[in-house]
């Protein structure tokens, strides 16, 4: 184990925009402070702390991120709010000079040794203008998708130019497998899958549970985005048992929230035998790597989403569903024809070791 020069500090930017930015960044960091246990961390997110001491298992200090670090987009359910978004890329960018000064002043003030951003670009663009290195790492930028939505738009091509010329001022940019092409980026380094593995617990979970041991446990999530279902309107599915959002505040003989079971995501989803979700990054590198079947809802006008069904559908058991069968419960047939598919080999979560490996280079080098 290698031990960080006294001093060594890196910040890390992580998106809210749902939950797959932190599940994307934190196995990196995790490796990354298995090599450097003295390495002082500062992470600013959006996310609640407790959210966040879930997944990294380093020491940290938590910035509270405001929302003009990361706008993402706006959303309704797990649809895009267009015209909320396009008003808040106008409004963040309304004064970029000042903005991007502002940032450099708080990043000098905090004088990290390197920056890492997951996937916001003012970071990138303030660390340039202070003279601190920076990288980028995901499976998708923001750049991309606003010229996916905007394109054409008068208002939209300089603030897309700033976007990307913030990104292209990042040293790399680390893109995570599965990830969309991004042509446009001038320094992309592709990396293999970066996600989570649980700790089987289906013994101890069905027990938990008081469910027979061939009883079916089928989790239900959407990652950081609110989709009730209607499950008391559902036809019941002999031999499943749903685990769902405590928010849901779900009182149903055939389901159980799953929060007050008190077990990390990862052993739930390890130890499931099927989740039901949307595409997106940290739910499905998770349930590749993790050997669990995927029904999915497609996001409508979400550009990543076709990249991870590619991914999934090659290293994993996946199925779509219409949204109107998902809200109508029509789930038995999808289900079985789920569990019929061949399991293939599960694929290694390479990609952690090799983002924290180019973090270890950059951060040690010269010492």
């Amino acid at each position: 184990m290698a031990q960080a020069q006294p001093g060594l500090h890196l910040f890390v930017d992580i998106s809210a925009h749902g939950f797959g930015h932190l599940a994307q960044v934190a196995p990196v960091l995790n490796a990354l402070g298995a090599r450097l246990p003295a390495l002082r961390l500062t992470v600013r997110s959006g996310l609640r702390s407790e959210h966040l001491r879930n997944r990294l298992a380093p020491d940290f200090t938590h910035i509270t991120a405001a929302s003009t670090s990361d706008v993402g987009y706006l959303m309704h359910g797990i649809r895009v709010d267009l015209d909320a978004s396009a008003a808040a890329y106008r409004s963040l960018h309304a004064g970029w000079a000042a903005r991007v000064a502002a940032e450099a002043a708080f990043l000098s003030a905090l004088a990290p040794d390197l920056i890492l951003s997951d996937v916001a670009y003012l970071p990138l663009a303030g660390a340039v203008q202070a003279g601190i290195p920076a990288l980028a790492l995901s499976s998708l930028n923001w750049a991309d998708l606003f010229a996916h939505y905007f394109a054409g738009r008068p208002w939209a091509a300089q603030i897309h130019d700033e976007m990307l010329a913030a990104y292209n001022g990042a040293e790399c940019f680390v893109r995570l497998t599965p990830g969309m092409p991004m042509s446009d980026l001038q320094r992309v380094r592709s990396v293999g899958p970066v996600a989570a593995i649980g700790e089987d617990c289906r013994a101890a979970l069905r027990a938990q549970l008081g469910c027979a041991t061939d009883q079916r446990l089928v989790l239900i999530t959407f990652g950081g985005f609110s989709k009730r279902l209607p499950i008391e309107s559902w036809p019941p599915i002999d031999g499943v048992h749903w685990l769902v959002h405590d928010a849901w505040q779900l009182a149903h003989a055939s389901a159980t929230a799953f929060e007050p079971l008190g077990r990390p995501f990862t052993d739930l989803l390890h130890s499931v035998d099927a989740v039901i979700t949307k595409p997106g990054y940290g739910l499905f590198a998770e349930a590749g790597c993790n050997g669990t079947p995927v029904l999915y809802v497609r996001r409508e006008d979400w550009p990543e989403q076709d990249c991870l069904i590619d991914w999934l559908a090659l290293n994993g058991r996946c199925r779509e569903i219409g949204e109107r069968d998902l809200l109508a419960g029509r789930l038995a047939a999808p289900l079985a024809g789920l569990w019929r598919q061949p399991v293939p080999p599960q694929p290694g979560p390479v990609g952690a070791e090799e983002a924290a490996t180019l973090l270890f280079s950059r951060l040690t080098a010269g010492s």
